[in-house]
């Protein structure tokens, strides 16, 4: 269970152990390798299957760098052990802070550029699979496609986004509006 504290702003904040903050990131960096090994299974272990593949995971790895340096400098838990996934602190010796009230525009603005992560291996993996109805490329994709859109958004909403403590200025977390309500 997370270590709590108060703070001016709200009665409690979680703070998060390093496991913690590990678990959080496990589904991402499963979505990662999943996807690398779309790519190198569905190219083969060439050159090309290597390049595609090294590619994709190092993507990866600059779209979670983009993110701690283009929206967490932003967030109010930046630098605080209160961030469920650990990047406010990794932030905290990369980048100066930045406006906490322009959070959800740079949020809105800067999550685009990790969308083709959770596109790239979808589209791969299906003409892979197309091309040589290989049951072992519709598992691989599957298993992704789970991960990716099941398992990760589940475990953002229920557990890292869930507690986080600045969810409800957060675009990921705020629910629309429905007509009439």
């Amino acid at each position: 269970m997370p270590n709590v504290t108060s703070c001016d702003r709200h009665q409690q904040i979680r703070e998060y152990t390093h496991a913690q903050e590990l678990l959080d990131n496990v589904p991402y960096l499963l979505m990662g390798l999943c996807g690398s090994a779309i790519l190198l299974a569905g190219l083969g272990l060439t050159a090309r299957g290597w390049l595609a593949a090294s590619a994709y995971f190092a993507y990866c790895a600059a779209g979670a760098v983009w993110i701690i340096f283009f929206v967490c400098p932003h967030c109010q838990y930046y630098a605080t052990r209160s961030c469920p996934c650990g990047y406010g602190q990794i932030a905290a010796w990369l980048v100066p802070r930045k406006s906490e009230n322009q959070f959800a525009r740079q949020f809105r603005r800067h999550i685009p550029v990790i969308v083709p992560l959770w596109l790239i291996p979808v589209v791969a993996g299906i003409a892979f699979y197309l091309r040589a109805h290989s049951g072992v490329m519709l598992a691989m994709l599957t298993m992704f496609v789970v991960d990716a859109f099941v398992v990760l958004p589940l475990m953002s909403r229920l557990y890292g986004c869930g507690h986080c403590p600045q969810k409800t200025d957060c675009p990921w977390m705020i629910k629309p509006q429905r007509a009439g309500s």
